[in-house]
């Protein structure tokens, strides 16, 4: 064997592996088309170098063997190509038409990849050995031993070894383990919306099929470039890297046509953000190392080792690593047919080695099996086998048992710690304990406001630490400076409300009439308890999205360690604040517009560190859901951690699954630390946040009548109820809408076309079963088609914030449109859904305080946050989707449970929810702004 058969084997094992885990996060899918140039015109020059410094004369270790001396299996393929393609010169232009063609089919495929269905790829090695059998083989004759002596094992062993239809048993070996293996150890479905109405529906399977049968095509125009220069390595990698070199031409151009056309587009042709680029560098690398290592593989061993052998990398290693990273099922996953998965992928693989070795002479891989591929092998199979027996495809208790059971004792050290202190003197004892410093001056003020309200949260106020400890950074005069500038220019869209000795108001006549009611309403609040707080202006956001993202590490460094001062002073200092002015030049806007643009990599995960997988990662495949993404903060298929569910910086596929990253219909925002009060925020935005005038005024109030009442949980309909409209942000006509939470949430809850992971106790699907609390049975994720007859979700009065073709596609998707109903008929329900819109929720307030079980899937955060316990006073859901079903049958399964938690949520509402609640926190934030803002903060504070 040749140095240089070893060194391609070699690379086509390394570059497979290291290409198949750099694909699934790789930024390079954003742009297929670019992305396809600049990997042909990469791999044509490396091609050409490596033609250019491959010895012309044979290597000293290689014997040329003539094409008449290959056999008669590879010669008469040879022959059948040769009679297949007429001339080298037809089979170059086959390939650079099948390369173009290709490239085409991947973008269409890639810009619907939710549509899309398992591959066809496994296919292409036993397609070849199906060829292989019936242009050679089956003119062979059958193997007949000439040896009289040979034992009756050793004769069927030979048999079996050289028969006609060898190389298809062992091949389809490979393909069925790599069919059984993807399809039983890779993530679960998404939510991503295919709709139906649209052409995508059955156009994407159908390219991924003819893009099946293109690599095909193109790999036969391989194998016929490298087989007539046989014994003359560099012609055959010159001619085909011509043939990447025009076909990277020929879609270079067709880019340009589309720019010229397409004027939408020419944005998204010029940008080349760092991520792009560096991904297409890293993926280029990959790519093209591994596809020369390929085409001198198959010059050395044909046209069937090389396909296998990447087949079988690429698969083993995408669902080796899948299994590794997913320790708790998740997913209707059968660990022992994994495991026979990958045994008889190897099995395959062994055997299409060992019998090319004993019939091919010379043109096998190799012509002895070496002990280390066999080894290998063992030790995979090991690897595969003991996350096997390791791990339980069932468990014997319901993962939201544990859920419930772990936010009670969570709840309950909340409740303590958060009402510790009986009197003044302990608050402010718990305030130094907690923040390190001296409370704020005018605590005792503070602290009488919120007794004479009965209000139950006297120590815990992290909200409002987390919020303002950034802006310890900033000097006083720098925050009343970036306040001056955001409320005085309209196009802000933020306006101030001045509190000048002792009384609120709005600032000037630059608030826009049409939230002067917002506006109106916050002046309201803080004037019933304003005659304690010191003068100051604030900047209240007019939008529903939030505007301050900080990149990681341009923070300046915040002071950690405060002097607590022997003898502050317990007053605030006399500031001057500049006042904004219809008369005055409007200042330079220190925010830009990002409307109808994802916003995800510029103004949500920039505030991540730069290694973490929001910024590294690119989660294009939206057809299947990121489980890397949600382990941090799922327990199976159900979310555990509420907070770190919040936290983008781990989930990169947020990127696609909300209309703030999608595409906000009102986004201005900055990356510079500006003071901006909002009412709802993801993490990771820095925002201040306080709480909505929506709720203190109780546009949506929870308020029953004779007409619709509140029932007992008990006497409510047995469904989750949900009506709303498409307001989470804009889809201007290139479908970002199927991505958005709300319309997959109403396409999940309507669409139930497909089996859902439900967990059940037989997989004869007894969902009596789950209504007992049986310790004893097992639980196992069983794919079930879910009942749609206990959910009432849909989208009322049409389609809102739409552009271009979106609108009648999501029309035609979602209709019939249910008409709007009083806010008062929710409470006939006994599972109230609250959904994301473009900012803060104004009814889950209002169903906390019912009778009824709030369901919530949201990104953005509150004033509340902190407050409320997931699984305790209300059901968390992730926005993905994933577990909705699944969740949905627990709690229809067990009425008891469900209404507890009801009842638990609506009591700890009724005590820390209130109006007064939300006058107590707001009084409080405001107390602590004054001392940020004041040029004397250092030395002042109420000493006690």
């Amino acid at each position: 064997m040749t140095r240089t058969k070893w060194l391609a084997i070699a690379g086509v094992v390394v570059g497979t592996h290291f290409t198949t885990r750099q694909i699934p996060t790789s930024f390079a899918f954003d742009k297929p088309l670019p992305t396809a140039i600049i990997l042909l015109a990469t791999c044509a020059i490396a091609l050409l170098i490596v033609a250019r410094f491959t010895g012309r004369k044979p290597s000293a270790d290689y014997e040329a063997i003539p094409l008449e001396d290959l056999g008669e299996t590879r010669t008469k393929v040879t022959k059948t190509l040769s009679r297949w393609h007429c001339r080298p010169r037809i089979s170059s232009l086959v390939l650079i038409a099948s390369i173009s063609l290709r490239a085409a089919a991947l973008q269409q495929i890639l810009g619907n990849i939710q549509c899309s269905r398992r591959s066809w790829e496994p296919l292409i090695p036993l397609v070849w050995a199906l060829w292989d059998y019936w242009t050679v083989q089956r003119h062979q004759p059958n193997w007949t031993s000439d040896d009289p002596e040979i034992g009756a094992y050793e004769e069927l062993k030979e048999s079996a070894v050289r028969a006609r239809y060898r190389y298809v048993l062992a091949i389809s070996l490979i393909s069925f383990g790599s069919f059984v293996a993807l399809a039983t150890t890779g993530p679960p479905p998404s939510t991503q919306i295919c709709p139906s109405i649209l052409p995508f529906v059955w156009l994407v399977p159908l390219l991924q099929f003819g893009g099946t049968l293109l690599d095909l095509v193109i790999l036969a125009c391989l194998v016929r470039q490298l087989q007539p220069h046989r014994g003359s390595l560099p012609a055959g990698l010159r001619s085909i890297g011509y043939a990447c070199l025009v076909s990277s031409a020929i879609l270079s151009i067709g880019l340009s046509a589309h720019y010229v056309w397409d004027e939408t587009g020419r944005e998204w042709i010029l940008s080349f953000p760092a991520m792009y680029s560096e991904s297409v560098a890293k993926l280029a690398s990959l790519v093209c190392f591994t596809f020369v290592c390929a085409l001198v593989m198959i010059y050395h061993t044909g046209y069937l080792a090389t396909p296998a052998t990447a087949l079988f990398v690429a698969v083993m290693t995408s669902t080796t690593i899948y299994s590794w990273n997913t320790p708790y099922l998740s997913a209707p996953t059968s660990l022992g047919l994994s495991f026979f998965a990958a045994f008889v992928l190897m099995i395959g693989l062994a055997s299409f080695f060992h019998i090319e070795s004993a019939t091919d002479g010379k043109t096998a891989t190799f012509q002895s099996v070496p002990s280390l591929l066999y080894i290998t092998l063992v030790l995979l199979l090991g690897v595969r086998l003991a996350m096997w027996i390791s791990r339980s495809s069932s468990v014997s208790y319901h993962p939201i048992d544990y859920l419930i059971y772990d936010a009670q004792h969570r709840h309950e050290a909340f409740r303590r710690q958060a009402m510790n202190s009986s009197n003044l003197e302990e608050a402010v004892s718990a305030y130094r304990i907690r923040y390190g410093r001296h409370p704020p001056p005018g605590f005792d003020h503070w602290y009488k406001y919120a007794t004479e309200r009965n209000t139950f949260i006297m120590d815990d106020f992290d909200s409002i630490y987390r919020d303002l400890t950034p802006f310890w950074s900033l000097s006083p005069e720098v925050i009343r400076e970036r306040t001056w500038e955001l409320i005085s220019n309209p196009w802000n869209d933020a306006s101030g409300i001045s509190i000048r000795n002792g009384h609120a108001d709005i600032t000037s006549d630059l608030a826009p009439p049409t939230h002067r009611w917002m506006l109106e309403g916050v002046c309201t609040m803080i004037n019933q308890f304003s005659q304690h707080l010191p003068d100051m202006d604030l900047a209240f956001n007019l939008n529903d999205e939030p505007r301050v993202t900080v990149p990681y590490g341009k923070l300046p460094p915040t002071p950690r360690n405060h002097q607590l001062i022997s003898s502050p002073r317990n007053s605030f200092s006399k500031i001057t604040w500049r006042a904004a002015s219809t008369e005055e030049p409007y200042p330079n806007s220190p925010l830009t517009e990002s409307s109808s643009h994802p916003t995800f990599y510029q103004h949500g995960s920039i505030s991540c560190p730069p290694t973490s997988p929001a910024r590294t990662q690119r989660m294009w495949d939206t057809s299947v859901i990121c489980t890397s993404c949600t382990f941090p903060h799922s327990l199976g298929a159900f979310l555990s951690n509420w907070t770190l569910a919040g936290e983008i910086c781990h989930q990169p596929d947020l990127a696609n699954l909300h209309g703030l990253y999608l595409s906000p219909a009102a986004y201005k925002g900055t990356h510079e630390l500006y003071p901006i009060f909002s009412q709802g925020k993801p993490t990771g935005f820095s925002d201040i946040l306080y709480p909505s005038a929506w709720n203190w005024l109780e546009k949506a109030i929870y308020s029953p009548t004779d007409e619709n009442p509140d029932p007992p949980f008990r006497e409510k309909s047995n469904t989750l109820f949900w009506r709303g409209a498409t307001s989470e942000g804009i889809s201007t006509g290139r479908r970002q809408w199927v991505g958005m939470t709300r319309q997959r949430f109403v396409s999940l809850a309507n669409n139930a076309r497909r089996p859902s992971n439900l967990l059940r106790t037989s997989e004869a699907g007894d969902t009596n079963a789950a209504d007992a609390d049986d310790p004893a049975g097992k639980l196992r994720y069983i794919p079930s088609l879910p009942s749609i007859n206990h959910t009432d979700i849909h989208l009322v009065t049409g389609i809102a914030r739409c552009g271009g073709d979106d609108c009648p596609s999501q029309f035609n998707h979602f209709k019939p449109f249910s008409p709007p109903i009083d806010f008062q008929a929710h409470w006939q329900y006994k599972f109230l859904l609250d959904l994301d819109g473009a900012g803060f929720s104004g009814r889950f307030l209002p169903f906390m305080r019912s009778r009824s079980l709030p369901f919530k899937a949201a990104l953005l955060r509150e004033w509340w946050d902190d407050r409320l316990t997931p699984w305790w006073h209300f059901v968390p859901l992730d926005v993905r989707g994933s577990g909705f079903w699944a969740t949905i049958e627990y709690f229809l399964g067990r009425e008891g449970r469900a209404g507890d938690l009801a009842m638990h949520g609506r009591r700890w509402a009724e005590r820390t929810l209130r109006r007064e609640d939300m006058e107590v926190y707001l009084y409080r934030l405001l107390l602590e702004w004054g001392r940020v803002v004041d040029d004397e903060r250092e030395g002042i504070g109420f000493g006690g």
